[in-house]
């Protein structure tokens, strides 16, 4: 029985930390990826700045999924039953989301701006208990070049 519970725990910690590492090190790429894309806008507005210097209009998009670690699920499992905000979930969404738009902006190429963009987001869930496996972002607009 001590031996079980030993085992639960390190395989928690272990969860935890090559969990927590992998998530540091995707939030610094991502940060990397957006310092080098940050003079690209991405408006959510339907109309560019200038309509009168269009060459040309394409639809770009781009999409991820991002499974959720074992540790996650457990302290949302917990998180559930006993109420408040579901911080594990809030930081995945964060990534899905921020990865989804670097990617879109990434496939505009040399576009001068990226107008009417939209974010859509959906749980994969793995059984037949509904819990969520992994999360998908496809954001997606109209990248404008002039």
């Amino acid at each position: 029985m001590l031996e079980n519970l030993i085992l639960f725990l390190v395989l928690l910690v272990v969860g935890y930390t090559s969990g927590t590492i992998i998530e540091k090190r995707h939030f610094k790429k991502i940060r990397e990826r957006e310092a080098s894309l940050v003079s690209l806008p991405v408006i959510m507005l339907k109309r560019p700045l200038h309509e009168a210097q269009i060459k040309e209009s394409r639809l770009v998009n781009g999409s991820v999924v991002i499974s959720i670690d074992y540790f996650k699920k457990f302290t949302a499992s917990l998180m559930n039953f006993f109420g408040g905000r579901v911080t594990t979930y809030e930081t995945l969404l964060d990534r899905a989301r921020r990865e989804a738009i670097l990617r879109m902006k990434e496939s505009a190429g040399d576009a001068a701006e990226i107008v009417n963009v939209r974010i859509e987001t959906s749980a994969i869930t793995k059984n037949a208990s509904q819990n969520i496996g992994a999360v998908e972002v496809l954001a997606y607009g109209t990248a404008i070049y002039r």
